[in-house]
């Protein structure tokens, strides 16, 4: 479902916000200095999962001072709904993978199908080493079966957006992170 710039705008007016960009910003530059400390000496490759996980890593990348190479996967659990359903990749690892450490960097953690399903497709092409860093990730209440070795803020188990997380395909590009008002979209 595409929405119009009226009810995106309506959206981000009933939103409730979670996460202002001060703190955004402390925790990426923590996110930074602990991802330095643990892979400064691997020259990893790092794995920017798009849509959402390309603002985080243009904030986080330029913190990272130490040699590392930019590469890119394209996969989706939701496409315009607001549930995940079936993965479906659409740029896979390259060969560039094979005997690296991996540094996959995405917008958030909540259920952990998709990051479980990254890291099988990268240890299959060849990564001698995955670790993962998000943005966000969900308390979503329950024990989770995948932890990303490096998180910046925990958020409720509500839908999200902004900062690269996205509202049927909208509000990408907000500072901060909002939660949807119960109900709408």
């Amino acid at each position: 479902m595409a929405l119009s710039a009226e009810k995106a705008r309506r959206i981000l007016e009933t939103a409730e916000l979670l996460c202002p960009a001060a703190e955004v910003s402390t925790a990426i530059a923590r996110l930074a200095r602990d991802i330095s400390a643990a892979l400064a000496d691997t020259f990893p490759l790092v794995l920017c999962v798009m849509r959402g996980g390309v603002i985080f890593a243009g904030h986080l990348l330029p913190q990272l001072r130490f040699p590392l190479e930019l590469d890119y996967l394209d996969l989706t659990r939701y496409g315009d709904a607001i549930r995940g359903g079936e993965i479906t990749w659409k740029v896979v690892p390259g060969p560039n993978v094979a005997g690296r450490v991996v540094l996959v960097v995405d917008d958030i953690l909540d259920e952990g199908a998709t990051m479980a399903a990254i890291r099988d497709k990268l240890l299959g092409a060849g990564a001698s080493r995955v670790v993962f860093a998000v943005l966000a990730e969900k308390d979503v209440g329950r024990p989770q079966t995948f932890k990303a070795e490096f998180a910046g803020i925990r958020l409720p188990d509500r839908y999200v957006f902004g900062f690269g997380m996205d509202v049927s395909g909208a509000w990408r590009n907000l500072p901060e992170i909002y939660a949807l008002k119960d109900g709408s979209t």
